[in-house]
């Protein structure tokens, strides 16, 4: 059974949200500040597969939890806020969240934010891929410029993945929406471009002859195999 970490501060809510998923079939574990979400990160006993993790918390809040957090994990990490502003929902992307909700939400709507996240997995036995000079591991979700292996979260892996499976072609933020985050895409929603500025600059800090993600503006985007 899929391991989740709900972190928030609202005792309340994380009673709720855990006695809900438990019942949809969850391992589920809670911790009320950033700290504490961090220690239990670093227990492989009980490491979880996903992270639901409020903004707003006192001492370590929210945002400065996850920029911890990459430094050395990429499991799937859904970020709630009560505020729900767009610039939020943007910082917490460009700092590594796979997906953001704001609150309050219905535990049906994070139910199935969860279920996509989890599910965002390539068969093992997919083939390997080449495009330029980056290798693309779908087996063990690894990514490599050249030799250089590329950090890359879950929904970073998958949508430069299906970039890489149709290199040349443009591919619409739709299509990317519901392959890289697992759910359809919603109006005035940023999420696709914050994770394709984040890989952009990936691949140019890995080398200047890494593959370039072009955008056609209002339609979506396509990956080329960049300078040879």
């Amino acid at each position: 059974m899929p391991r989740i970490l709900i972190v928030d501060d609202d005792r309340a809510l994380c009673a709720l949200l855990a006695d809900y998923l438990q019942r949809e079939g969850f391992v589920v574990d809670v911790a009320h500040d950033g700290e504490s979400a961090l220690a239990q990160l670093r227990n492989q006993a009980s490491r979880p597969d996903l992270l639901i993790l409020d903004v707003m918390m006192p001492g370590r809040d929210g945002l400065d939890t996850l920029r911890e957090l990459r430094m050395q994990h990429r499991l799937p990490v859904i970020m709630l806020s009560a505020k729900g502003e767009p610039v939020d929902r943007v910082i917490g992307l460009e700092l590594g969240a796979d997906d953001y909700l704001a609150k309050p939400c219905l535990p049906r709507e994070l139910l199935a934010r969860v279920r996509a996240q989890l599910r965002r997995n390539t068969p093992a036995n997919a083939a390997n891929l080449q495009v330029g000079t980056l290798r693309l591991q779908p087996g063990d979700r690894r990514a490599f410029i050249e030799e250089q292996e590329l950090t890359l979260t879950g929904a970073e892996f998958m949508l430069l993945l299906a970039l890489a499976q149709r290199a040349g072609e443009l591919v619409d933020k739709a299509s990317l929406t519901r392959i890289a985050l697992g759910r359809e895409l919603e109006r005035f929603d940023r999420s696709i471009d914050v994770h394709v500025s984040r890989l952009r600059h990936k691949l140019g800090e890995a080398s200047a002859q890494a593959p370039r993600i072009e955008s056609v503006r209002g339609s979506g985007y396509l990956l080329t195999a960049g300078a040879s």
